[in-house]
């Protein structure tokens, strides 16, 4: 079907496979070239300022107590405090992201004079402008400031913390005094006040300077947004809280009135129209469109033309909300931040939760183009020439795309993403006049998709960095916030491309200069290259910390110092190192040697040698062995085990006293170790005293740890492993296998495991009820040389059975076992104990004891230390639910599928 170009826009570029007006690069003539900017590699950022000064404004510290909490918390219940708390909704961290919500930093290109300006805030308050200069000296950037070396500053302090900065360049105006030019004008925005400056150049020396013309202050209302008029540079607006208008001509004003004084400016006449309740939105920004006297005006909720070439003004409402659905994500979606696109003022771009769209002041309520950003409540857009990004290009086969194409920057300086969104004409092939009138009569085409822009150039958005990262920010404590330990962008601007021909060589594919304010007090700037990939396949990228664990650069922790020593723990995990890289028995051998005679030590005593071989005997085993290991392990299980775990339970079983008692303490024992008071407790699991073989998986912790006071002493229990089975395997190995051997690395614990799965595999299969097909083992292991009948009469009914634990019903032939997560069989085999179901049933409801549990399923159940006797109307309970239950194996398959595959035959409950 054969779309308009109006329903083409209704496709959002990120939500669908294939949108309609997204170029395909397929192409190599209709490709608009690389979009990818990254840092230029090996290159590094240039820092041209740094200074305390320059920090970003100090926020509070984040409130452990919400206001809300705190109204419905300390009141008594029913209060009127505790009524109005659901009110207030408003979190914290959305009114600290308010104050990084603006663009800190603003440069004023000046190619003409060959310097560019750099605008920020300063003073312990930033209440004041500091500026410095930019100038091409070699083929390197100089900095110029004042005659010591500093930034330069407004002489005028504001006493109010300026929120945004605005500039304006001057073309061919020559300034009253024959020393100086004027180059631009600056606007500064507080809550409540507006104030401008000229901007001046010594035509000798090049410094700059600023020249205060007068300020307006507004009194009953907020500022929400400010602009300069691309028209006249002398002319800008003002937008308030209230909606209300201002218009100020600097030129009249400063001329009929004197220097320093208020200014008084113009309110225009405009009459909203408020029959959609725009009391309840927010008025987000104001610009100047294609005529010097045309506004666009945006709300949260609509955007609006302001034509007030007349005394009455004139409204057209341009765009609504209700025009993204059906693909807006939030339930009551809302724009966020506009800014006017191109040049000719008839384009501008809006930004919701959820959308960007590109819209035509001339095509009311039909966006042109509509892109799923996927950004965290961005509050940060501007619109660049590709020209500005690409330029210095080596390579001309992009050139058509360079001229015409235009990049869109979208983020968040709070959350420290943006993103940038490439749009253009369709094709260079119909000549540069048909371009320029298809941007009339036909919509841009979006070109590739949105990309990830890296102002710090220290990250890398790999998988394996990303997740590294989200891993550090949730690692921090809750009341310190991940941007205390990054270093973040708070303001960029970009260099006029003019000044970068005399420092910078060519690229390939061209590139830009971006000159950066970060949160550490540098202004630096870094060299970026337009790349097909935006990851550099690059081990450096990779090595730089993601977080740096530095003071606090947002936020303070009140006047007096942190009293307490910081210290850091460091675990040694060199034995974990050598296991996951198969050399375990390598390290083993080069620390015994580092430390010999130390195994030989006597390091316990007697007291606890004698416990620990009184627990070794109530599991069934001890120094002196008449049972083989493989049948005591059997002989211990109860619950369902898994291969795995019967295995290292026999390995654990065929260790030697001696090793055992490097495996289990006390925590007598280990106050005589060499711990320093000062490190964190140690803590482990008491070995229990009912009959378990180690590791001794059914346990309660430990009530203490290491940490004992002087009044309360540690008990007696025995404690462990202290350490794991593969370390204790590879010290016996080394004591008794190879010592002093040439081949000791060739040993290895995994392959160990590996050999015993196999043989208590082959056992179980021969001892438990199963479908053969479970297995595939080479090696044969029986267990008649055990020499116990119990398992080897084949007239006896198998006291086990061995199954597959599924995650749902079996899937046909392709998998004859269930849905298996993984397919190694020593994890998804599983052998457990039957339970003797000789006794008739109703016995054991006469009995009224714990026994009545018996016939409930093939597993047989153990309770610890529970003695319980249940009457009559608790049997006739149990009997009720005991017959849905059997109602419920009779009609669940996969339990009857593993009776039958496991020749069970269960007596059906009654």
């Amino acid at each position: 079907m054969e779309l308009s170009d109006e329903w083409k826009s209704y496709f959002p570029i990120g939500k669908f496979l294939d949108p309609p007006l997204l170029l395909s690069s397929s192409s190599s003539e209709s490709s608009p070239g690389p979009l990818f900017f990254v840092p230029k590699p090996k290159t590094l950022p240039k820092t041209l300022f740094f200074s305390p000064s320059l920090f970003p404004p100090i926020l509070p510290p984040p409130s452990r107590l919400s206001f809300s909490r705190f109204l419905s918390t300390s009141s008594v219940p029913y209060s009127t405090s505790s009524s109005i708390a659901s009110r207030f909704n408003c979190s914290h961290d959305a009114a600290d992201s308010s104050l990084l919500s603006n663009n800190r930093l603003q440069l004023l290109n000046c190619p003409d004079q060959s310097i560019a300006l750099v605008f920020f805030t300063t003073g312990s308050n930033h209440d004041r402008i500091g500026f410095f200069a930019i100038q091409v000296q070699g083929k390197d950037f100089r900095f110029l400031g004042d005659r010591n070396g500093d930034v330069l500053t407004s002489n005028n302090n504001f006493d109010r913390k300026i929120l945004r900065i605005l500039v304006n360049p001057v073309e061919d105006f020559e300034g009253t005094s024959g020393d100086s030019v004027v180059v631009g004008y600056l606007m500064s925005c507080t809550l409540y006040s507006v104030h401008w400056h000229s901007v001046r150049i010594d035509k000798t020396s090049k410094t700059p300077a600023l020249e205060y013309l007068g300020c307006k202050l507004f009194k009953s209302s907020s500022i929400v947004s400010a602009c300069f008029s691309p028209h006249l540079p002398q002319e800008c607006m003002v937008l308030l809280e209230t909606g209300a208008l201002f218009f100020f001509d600097l030129e009249t004003d400063v001329n009929c009135q004197m220097p320093n004084a208020y200014c008084k400016g113009s309110k225009l006449r405009v009459l909203w129209d408020d029959s959609s309740g725009s009391g309840s939105h927010e008025w987000l920004g104001i610009e100047f469109s294609w005529h010097p006297r045309i506004l666009i005006v945006a709300r949260s909720d609509a955007v609006f033309l302001v034509d007030f070439r007349l005394d009455q003004c004139n409204l057209i409402c341009l765009a609504k909300v209700e025009m993204l659905s059906p693909y807006t994500v939030a339930e009551e979606d809302q724009f966020l931040t506009f800014s006017r696109a191109g040049a000719d003022g008839f384009h501008f771009v809006l930004a919701s939760h959820s959308l960007l769209v590109l819209c035509d002041v001339r095509k009311p309520m039909m966006p042109l183009l509509r892109w799923a950003h996927n950004l965290d409540n961005p509050c940060y857009i501007d619109v660049f020439r590709l020209t500005e990004l690409r330029s210095q290009s080596s390579d001309d086969r992009y050139h058509w795309a360079t001229e015409t194409g235009f990049c869109i920057i979208l983020g968040s300086f709070w959350n420290c993403e943006f993103r940038l969104f490439c749009y253009g004409p369709s094709t260079a092939s119909e000549g540069s006049i048909a371009s320029g009138i298809s941007k009339f009569c036909k919509p841009f085409l979006a070109w590739d998709l949105p990309s990830d822009l890296l102002l710090s150039s220290r990250e890398c958005h790999c998988g394996s960095c990303l997740v590294r990262e989200e891993f550090s920010k949730c690692a921090l404590p809750n009341w310190i916030d991940w941007r205390q330990k990054k270093d973040i962008v708070l303001g960029f601007g970009i260099l006029d491309k003019d000044l970068c021909d005399l420092v910078y060589e060519s690229d390939e594919f061209g590139g830009f200069t971006l000159i950066r304010l970060m949160s550490s007090g540098k202004i630096e700037a870094q060299r970026y290259c337009a790349s097909w990939d935006l990851v550099e396949k690059e081990n450096v990228a990779h090595r730089e910390p993601l977080l740096n664990f530095v003071d606090s650069l947002l936020y303070t922790l009140g006047d007096n110092d942190y009293g307490f020593p910081k210290k850091f723990n460091y675990l040694n995990l060199d034995y974990l190192r050598g296991y996951l890289n198969g050399n375990l028995a390598e390290v083993l051998d080069s620390k015994m040697k580092s430390c010999k005679g130390l195994l030989e030590k006597e390091s316990f005593s007697l007291e606890f040698h004698e416990v620990l071989c009184e627990k070794l005997k109530v599991c069934g085993f001890g120094r002196l062995r008449s049972s083989p290991p493989l049948a005591i392990v059997f002989k211990d299980i109860s619950l369902p085990t898994s291969i795995c775990e019967v295995a290292s339970r026999q390995m654990w079983a065929t260790l030697p006293l001696e090793l055992l008692l490097l495996a289990f303490s006390n925590y007598s024992e280990l106050l005589d170790a060499p711990f320093d008071d000062k490190t964190m407790p140690l803590e482990f699991s008491v070995v229990p005293d009912l009959p378990q073989l180690p590791p001794f998986l059914l346990r309660k912790p430990s009530c203490r740890s290491t940490k004992w006071s002087h009044k309360v002493r540690p008990d007696d229990s025995l404690m462990g492993p202290v350490l794991p089975l593969p370390v204790l395997l590879t010290i016996h190995e080394l004591r008794n296998g190879c010592p002093d051997s040439e081949k000791v690395c060739e040993f290895s614990s995994e392959e160990e495991l590996r050999l015993r799965c196999n043989e208590v595999m082959r056992a179980a299969a021969e001892i438990a009820k199963s479908d053969s097909s479970l297995f595939n083992i080479e090696e044969a292991v029986s267990l008649a040389d055990d020499r116990d009948e119990i398992y080897i009469d084949s007239q006896k009914e198998k006291p086990f059975f061995l199954y597959h634990p599924v995650g749902g019903e079996s899937s046909g032939t392709s998998k004859p076992h269930g849905n298996h997560i993984y397919e190694d069989e020593k994890y998804t085999a599983v052998i457990t104990k039957m339970h003797d179901k000789g006794a008739d049933p109703s016995d054991n409801m006469d009995n009224g004891g714990l026994e009545i549990f018996d016939d409930l399923c093939p597993i047989e159940l153990k309770f610890d230390d529970a003695v319980m006797n249940f009457g009559p109307q608790e049997l006739e309970a149990h009997k009720r639910l005991k017959r849905q239950f059997s109602n419920w194996q009779e009609y669940f398959k996969p339990y009857q599928e593993l009776c039958m595959e496991n020749n069970i035959n269960f007596r059906k409950k009654e």
